[in-house]
């Protein structure tokens, strides 16, 4: 501020709003991303921009799960307080969205879609979730990005399963296994297993829904899991 560096002043407005919001300090990180994005509007800077919505974005999504923790309720089923700011978390996302869209930024573009599909779900809008899940998954593809590509068919499978296709999930979450084996993420693997084995468990298969169970299990004793 002293110097007059507007851009500076922005970044280190959005890096302020981004800790505060580590330290769930929500409405004192919108304060500081609401600042990052009016001084990249009024300097045209385009990037900041993007990022200021995201970041305000991330905050308000951050809040939603926040609220929605201390009352632990199935998506969809949120007091009015929660399903506000998840909505205002998706008007930014949309905002950054159709901006970095504009800027032709596809990586950006896949981060948005990822973001939306899980405001959606929280949201209970189960098919709007999964439209954005698909795009994510697509640019996940697109870049190799495996890790986003294993997110991605995870929650393409929760999605279906309040949607009642236990059938489809299944399919989602043994893609969810297989990549995660590529990564070799252990972890991540007995979660798909779990989710497998109570996906199978919906579907009447109790033969295969023991077996991913005890999968699941093998894993969580190597791990030391308790």
């Amino acid at each position: 501020r002293t110097i007059g560096d507007r851009i500076g002043e922005a970044k280190a407005s959005g890096n302020l709003g981004n800790t505060l919001k580590i330290l769930g300090q929500f409405d004192e990180a919108v304060v500081c991303c609401q600042r990052h994005l009016d001084i990249s509007q009024e300097q045209g800077d385009k990037v900041g921009e993007a990022r200021a919505l995201y970041n305000i974005g991330n905050v308000y999504h951050a809040k939603g799960k926040h609220l929605s923790w201390n009352m632990a309720q199935d998506p969809g089923y949120l007091p009015q307080e929660v399903k506000e700011t998840l909505q205002k978390a998706s008007e930014y996302y949309e905002r950054n969205l159709s901006l970095v869209k504009e800027l032709g930024d596809r990586a950006a573009q896949g981060r948005a879609y990822g973001n939306l599909g899980n405001t959606q779900y929280l949201l209970g809008n189960f098919s709007e979730a999964i439209a954005f899940h698909k795009e994510r998954l697509a640019i996940a593809k697109e870049f190799g990005d495996k890790a986003a590509e294993r997110r991605a068919y995870s929650n393409l499978g929760n999605a279906h399963i309040f949607l009642g296709r236990f059938d489809i999930s299944a399919e989602y979450y043994k893609k969810t296994l297989q990549v995660s084996r590529q990564l070799k993420d252990q972890a991540v693997e007995a979660q798909a297993c779990y989710s497998l084995g109570n996906t199978y468990t919906l579907l009447q298969d109790y033969e295969r829904a023991i077996e991913y169970h005890l999968k699941h299990l093998v894993i969580a004793q190597e791990l030391g899991d308790r």
